[in-house]
Parts: structure tokens; sequence; C-alpha cells
């Protein structure tokens, strides 16, 4: 049975994703601005909908550490889209790509516009300098990244907040390593078998993602020391590389999509954000999935058949998949950002436009009728955020 609630005419349904390769910081993508990362996918989604530039209602972009300003504008611009076209980038850090197809979709359900592509951006290559005027006129004062909690809670780094999930939950070097190297087999079995290939854009003559490591073992693993704590658990071969990257999708009304001659979509379901404590910031998605489960009780996480969970650290997906009562083999069927890599404001759209590749673009044979699909996502200050979604026969 359809859990879909909104009106027939105004639900939204996601009819084409893509994304770029994911690149190493300092890798592939080293020389390329982010409007260009962003501009070729934004190109490829408008395409593959059917429609024309001229028929988006609006543009929105997640980024996260990119140069100010409104990425989404520039971007839109960049990719010929018109300057009639509106845009606007948000910023809720990791979790900015989901964020923003998480607002097209609100939107799109509450009449503001009928077409709306949204996504993220990251070029962690690319990204500025920061500094701030110095209080006595001094030379500016340096830092990495902007705050995100106050000091009197605590704002850790977001490795230390992975240790302190990992210590808090009980979760073992082990079980972590365990896991990213299953993150790791499969994205190399999916690459290697072409899996991303359709939903992968040209981007600077790239179309391979660049951080799989097909060799991992768990030998190889074990060897490496851990980096953020001398006695602690997170490794480089547990948590996510630095990244550049871009994805974007298409949303629009079902009675659009009919128009167009869509058969099906990925409808978008419900969704919810909420807050964690900022020193265990990784476990946002608990907090974010109840609330979730909370408003909807037609929505029960044992019909859930496929889970793409931003994998940043693997201690912090396994304790909230411990805390939701989810088995550690469900979430990121073909790799997750352990392998594949997190550019930032970009990788909660990348979660979406895997489940399309996954429900809609090629799916499994044995995905049952309204399978349940969610995509969650933790975020640097204690935030959490979760999409639900499934697919719409429009034919």
């Amino acid at each position: 049975m359809s859990r879909l609630q909104f009106p027939s005419d105004r639900q939204p349904v996601i009819v084409s994703a893509r994304r770029s390769a994911i690149g190493r910081a300092g890798g592939m993508f080293a020389q390329v601005d982010v409007e260009d990362l962003a501009a070729p996918v934004l190109r490829a989604v408008v395409q593959d909908a059917g429609i024309s530039a001229s028929e988006i209602d609006e543009v929105i972009l997640g980024n996260a550490a990119g140069p100010g300003g409104n990425i989404a504008r520039l971007s839109a611009l960049r990719a010929g889209f018109g300057i009639d076209i509106a845009g606007v980038t948000t910023d809720r850090q990791c979790g900015s790509g989901l964020e923003a197809v998480m607002n097209a979709c609100w939107l799109v359900a509450g009449g503001a516009g009928d077409v709306i592509v949204a996504g993220g951006v990251e070029s962690v290559s690319r990204a500025p300098v920061r500094g701030m005027r110095s209080l006595d006129g001094g030379e500016p004062e340096f830092y990495g990244r902007a705050r995100f909690s106050p000091e009197e809670i605590g704002d850790p780094e977001m490795g230390i907040a992975a240790e302190n999930v990992a210590r808090k939950y009980g979760i073992s070097r082990q079980r972590q390593d365990k896991f990213s190297l299953q993150s790791q087999q499969r994205a190399a079995f999916a690459r290697a078998a072409g899996v991303f290939a359709s939903e992968i854009v040209d981007v600077a003559d790239n179309r391979v993602d660049e951080c799989i490591r097909a060799q991992a073992s768990l030998e190889k693993m074990a060897q490496l020391r851990p980096v953020f704590q001398a006695d602690g658990t997170v490794t480089a071969a547990n948590a996510c590389p630095l990244n550049d990257g871009s994805a974007a999708v298409v949303v629009m009304t079902a009675a659009k999509a009919r128009a167009l001659g869509h058969q099906r979509g990925l409808a978008f379901v419900e969704g919810a954000a909420a807050g964690v404590d900022p020193n265990l910031l990784g476990i946002g998605p608990v907090a974010s999935t109840q609330k979730l489960l909370k408003r909807r009780a037609d929505i029960d996480l044992k019909q859930l058949k496929l889970l793409e969970f931003n994998e940043a650290f693997a201690a912090q997906v396994l304790a909230s998949l411990d805390e939701l009562g989810l088995p550690d083999t469900l979430p990121c069927q073909q790799g997750g950002a352990i392998a594949l890599g997190h550019p930032f404001g970009a990788s909660g759209a990348i979660l979406v436009t895997r489940l399309f590749s996954q429900m809609i673009r090629d799916p499994a044979a044995d995905l049952p009728e309204n399978a349940l699909a969610m995509a969650m996502i933790g975020i640097g200050g204690g935030l959490g955020l979760t999409a639900a979604f499934e697919v719409l026969e429009l034919g």
C-alpha cells in the first residue's frame, strides 16, 4: 500500500538524477572550479527529464566549504539555463545536498513551483583559505572551518566526534574495519560491473570514481594507526576521504511528469531534521529518523528495503544502525562514502542519486512494489537529516 499523502497533482517526484565522478581532494578535479563541477551535471539532469531550461522554476544547490556567494545561481548561469532562472544556495554543512532536495520537494508539494532542479556541489580542492579580521587590526586569524557549536557546549573536530561515538556506543575498531571493507568491496564490484556508468556525467574528461580501494583487506586495515587519538579506533581506512564532486536531481509534480511521458519516478514520502549533542554529532540520523517515524505512523523501518547512509565514519554509521535496530549489511548496497568519497555539500544529493539508480534507473528484479527507501546523513554541529522515498508508477 502506498504511503504517499500529498495531493496527487502536487506529489513531488524525482524523474532524473545524475552525479559527477567523485574525486580525491587535490586529485582529478584539482583545477576545476566549483561551478564547473556542477554545470555539466545540471545540464544532464535537465536533458534526462525531457524539459527545457525555461521550464525550471528554481535551482537549489547545497554547498559547505565553497567560496560563498550564490553558487546555485553561478552554476545555473554556467550551465546555460538563462538569466531568468532563479537560483539559491543552501548550507546545512554535510547535509546541504539532501537539504536542497528536500526543500525542492516541499516547494513542489506546496505549489511554489512545478519543476525544481536540486542537488549539491563541493570542491575541497578549490575551497578558499579562511581568515577572520583580528580585533586589534593586526594580521588575519586563519581557521580551518566555521564553528558549529559554542565552546561551552563543545564543538569537536569530526574525527574526535567519531571517537566519542565509538566509545559511548561501544563500536570496536574491528567492527569499524569490517564495515569499511564491506563498503570498499561493494563499490569495487559495482564499478567493475559498470553500475555507476549510467549515473555519472563526464566532467573535465573524468567519469570514474577516484577513491575506491579494490585491494582493501582487513589485514591492511589493521596495520593503520588511529588518526585522531593515540588510543582511538578511527583510522584512514574506516573514515571517508576528502573529496570533490557534484550531484543533482529534477523534482517535479507527478502531473507534470505524466504529461511529459515519464513512466515511473522516485516519489518523496516524508523528511525530517533533528538535533543531537554536537559532541556526538554522528548519531544525528537517529533523531531525525525517529522524528520522521513519529510523524508518520504508517512508516515502519522493518519495511526498509534500501538505505543510503552517508559513511563519513564507520563508527557513526554503526552506532546509528544499532540505535535504529537495523543490520550492518543494509546501508549502501553498492558502496558508500568510505569507498566513494564524501564531497560535503554534494553528499546528500549523491545519496538520492544512488537511490534513484537502484529504484528507477536499474531496479533489482526482486524490488517489491512501493518499496521503502531512505537517505540519512549526520551533520557537524549535531544534526541529522532523513528523507523517505518510494517508487511511483506514472504510466
